[in-house]
């Protein structure tokens, strides 16, 4: 079996069983009338299906609910704590990861710094922590499914490998075999983008929603979509590099060597150079670049909102072309860079009103969801239970 694949029980393996518990697992509680209607079945085919997992404990079944003036409903509800995952994040100066139950519920989360972002480094790093994750986990050995892991770029999700990242300097990279080999477990692997795509679509605001993006901001720009309930990858996994939309090509260069791609633009390392560009106090940090706009005076505070305009207005424009060519529901802005929302917000806002055809903005929620300190490995985990479930993205 190849390492990039998660066993599961056989009890999941029919796909009809497949699909009634991943959509217990994210619609629920849920009655059987309830899951037979959103999935289309037959009550008969839902109660020949459901006690395998009764009987086994990956569902359960709660006491009756009252439903109106019917008859009294009894409301299925996965078993969280039946299995836990790992999930983790690669990025340049650390690695960082979770343990979660089959809802992504946090149950333990560590960090580690590494020295350089070589594939030798960052995967020993992660097979360190896993295995401290797990430490902490009671009976991890017999509930443990394998471990998701998150990384920028060009990833063959299939293969386990990551066929370019210019974040992490990566070529053709092996993921899942070397951290397979390390930990013992089976690893799944995805852009990290994508990942937050399904931890949206099952647990947060992409939920009952079939087109949406996320869009990260932060050191690059990244992109994730979910395309009529189906997670897009195009057809090598590299669909979604919005930060590599070429927008000036006389603009600064990009991470990817080529110039005026939207990272270039529009990332941390644009806004601190509009600064230093603009004569204002340098800031060494993204965070210190923050602190300027909300809380400097004068000429130096003024140079660093415009910077952040600068960045907004050029997301705003790559925000356009996805909503012109993909008419979507929702983009859900997020990453670390989410936080500065209150100052690349408005120029982003207007510059997709101005840029978007027709109704395109119009049709387009948007949303931003507020960093948190688990968000890109809690999103690597949800690849675990995903391909645990052997259910669609859907």
């Amino acid at each position: 079996m190849s390492p990039s694949r998660i066993p599961f029980s056989d009890l999941i393996g029919e796909q009809t069983r497949a699909e009634i518990f991943a959509t217990v697992l994210t619609a629920g509680p849920i009655s059987r009338t309830g899951l037979a209607q959103r999935l289309g079945l037959a009550p008969s085919s839902v109660t020949r299906m459901l006690p395998p997992l009764l009987e086994h404990d990956y569902l359960r079944e709660t006491d009756a609910q009252p439903q109106g003036r019917g008859r009294p409903q009894r409301m299925l509800q996965v078993n969280a704590d039946k299995h836990i995952v790992v999930g983790i994040k690669i990025g340049p100066a650390q690695v960082s990861g979770v343990v979660t139950d089959m809802a992504a519920k946090v149950l333990a989360r560590a960090e580690a710094p590494i020295a350089d972002s070589t594939p030798d480094t960052a995967l020993s790093a992660a097979a360190r922590l896993t295995a401290d994750l797990l430490a902490e986990a009671p009976e991890a050995a017999d509930r443990v499914l394998g471990i998701g892991v998150g990384v920028s770029g060009h990833v063959d999700s299939t293969a386990g490998i990551c066929r370019y990242s210019a974040l992490l300097d990566w070529n053709k990279v092996d993921v899942a075999g070397p951290l397979s080999r390390a930990t013992g477990l089976p690893v799944v692997v995805n852009n990290d983008v994508n990942t937050l795509v399904v931890a949206e679509r099952w647990f947060g605001e992409g939920r009952d929603i079939d087109s949406f993006a996320v869009v990260t901001v932060g050191p690059g720009i990244g992109c994730g979509l979910l395309l009529d309930g189906t997670l897009y990858a195009g057809v090598s996994g590299m669909a979604g590099e919005l930060g590599h939309l070429p927008l000036d090509p006389a603009g600064p260069m990009c991470s990817c060597g080529r110039r005026g791609c939207l990272e270039a633009l529009a990332g941390d390392r644009a806004v601190l150079r509009h600064i230093r560009d603009g004569g204002a106090p340098v800031c060494a940090t993204i965070a210190e670049a923050y602190e300027l706009a909300r809380h400097g005076s004068g000429a130096g505070r003024a140079v660093a909102l415009a910077a952040f305009a600068e960045a907004g207005t050029a997301l705003g424009r790559g925000l356009a072309g996805l909503c012109n060519l993909l008419n979507l529901q929702k983009i859900i802005i997020a990453g670390e860079g989410a936080v500065a929302y209150d100052l690349f917000g408005p120029a982003m806002t207007g510059a997709l009103e101005a840029y978007a055809f027709s109704d395109a903005a119009r049709d387009c929620t948007l949303h931003v969801d507020p960093a948190h300190h688990d968000l890109w490995a809690r999103g690597a985990a949800c690849l675990v239970i995903r391909e645990a479930v052997r259910a669609p993205i859907s």
